[in-house]
């Protein structure tokens, strides 16, 4: 596992006590803070004994399972075993035949059918009486009565109470970490995707003929952001050392975090050096993570790092949010539904698809002016895509 992680929840065994494995067969799952991690057998052999439970908090390193190397699997030797046994099968099928002519225990199971025989009367006697109880029986509906008192079904107030699992636990603790950690502000913006929707409709089918690639937005919004960093490098930055931090960081590379959501949470992987990436290079780099991220294919070198982070919530509908940094980054750019609107453009009312743009930054590094600043070049780009391909 990664270095950042220490330890994980021993989810499931895939395998059973005396079960032959091959070498780098999985035996079990470990759920980490970020994806779930198979645990593969060093080497073939027989599985002789688990050395910890499932739900168990395990470390790094630490011993799951016993494993004796080497033979051949169980079910190969468990053949030779069921051959010999039929014929002393068949032996001992003789032997029962022999028991019951020398020993008159059989006769005395027949008495034992007997038995049955007398009991049959009692209870063709019983039927007889047990119709009247039965009769009398009937009236134990009103016992039913009390059920409409369980009616209260419709408005249930019960309660369940569910573990987080540690992908949870862990997506909770990093974002209160952050709200106590950075000095959080988050400035708004709003963009007119007209240029880029027209753009985008103009190169799309040439671009999923020739790399089958599906033009979306995101890295339109992926290069404008490196783009705005060529002049607000800060935003790319992030504080590092003693004490909350004394040094800032700067960096010539920008690794953009794409959040993703998925079953269990949000992960976001990274697109490593988007600065070296065309519109197509970063769509394409988007569309492999996010189908990894569903299919839970992720590695731990996917999620590692991310100087910048972007979120899509207008996926879902999300009219305007405040999104949460992404520690140690200093910023996160969030996105929203696009809306048609009445706009005054060139002293006319007309109705353009418009999208509120917000950037939530540490204030610890970056000052208002510069914020702003990087948020209306982000506008100014996506609402003359062209520019983007000559930055």
């Amino acid at each position: 596992m990664a270095e950042s992680i220490s330890e994980g929840t021993l989810k499931q065994f895939s395998k059973q006590v005396g079960d032959y494995v091959e070498q780098d067969e999985e035996i079990a799952t470990i759920e980490t803070d970020k994806i779930d991690v198979a645990v593969n057998a060093p080497g073939a052999g027989t599985i002789k004994e688990f050395l910890a439970k499932e739900e168990d908090t395990v470390a790094v390193d630490q011993e799951l399972a016993k494993l004796e190397l080497g033979g051949a699997p169980e079910g190969k030797k468990e053949q030779p075993a069921e051959k010999p046994a039929e014929k002393p099968d068949a032996k001992p099928e003789g032997k029962p035949e022999e028991k019951p002519a020398e020993k008159p225990k059989e006769p005395a199971a027949e008495p034992k059918a007997p038995e049955p025989a007398k009991p049959s009367p009692p209870p063709s006697g019983q039927q007889q009486a047990p119709p009247k109880e039965a009769a009398p029986q009937k009236p134990q509906p009103a016992a039913a009565k009390p059920e409409p008192a369980a009616q209260p079904a419709p408005g249930s107030r019960e309660e369940r109470r569910v573990k987080m699992n540690r992908m949870r636990l862990r997506i909770a603790e990093r974002l209160k970490q952050s709200q106590n950690t950075a000095a959080s502000l988050t400035t708004f913006n709003e963009v007119d995707m007209s240029s880029l929707m027209e753009f985008r409709k103009l190169y799309k089918d040439d671009v999923l003929k020739k790399t089958g690639v599906k033009l979306g937005f995101m890295s339109a919004f992926s290069r404008a952001s490196v783009l705005a960093m060529k002049d607000i490098p800060a935003v790319n930055a992030s504080i590092e050392g003693p004490n909350g931090g004394d040094t800032i960081v700067y960096r010539d590379f920008v690794d953009v975090s794409v959040a993703v959501a998925t079953e269990k949470g949000l992960v976001t992987p990274v697109v490593r050096n988007t600065e070296n990436k065309d519109l197509v290079g970063i769509e394409q780099t988007i569309a492999d993570l996010g189908k990894k991220a569903r299919d839970n294919k992720l590695t731990l070198e996917d999620l590692a790092g991310g100087t910048f982070t972007i979120s899509n919530g207008g996926v879902f509908g999300s009219l305007m949010g405040t999104p949460i940094i992404n520690l140690p980054q200093t910023a996160v750019l969030g996105l929203h539904a696009i809306k048609d609107k009445p706009v005054v453009v060139n002293g006319k009312i007309e109705i353009r698809p418009m999208m509120y743009l917000a950037l939530t930054y540490d204030h610890r590094i970056l000052d208002g002016r510069e914020a702003v600043t990087f948020l209306v070049k982000i506008k100014d780009y996506i609402e003359d895509p062209r520019r983007m391909l000559l930055g």
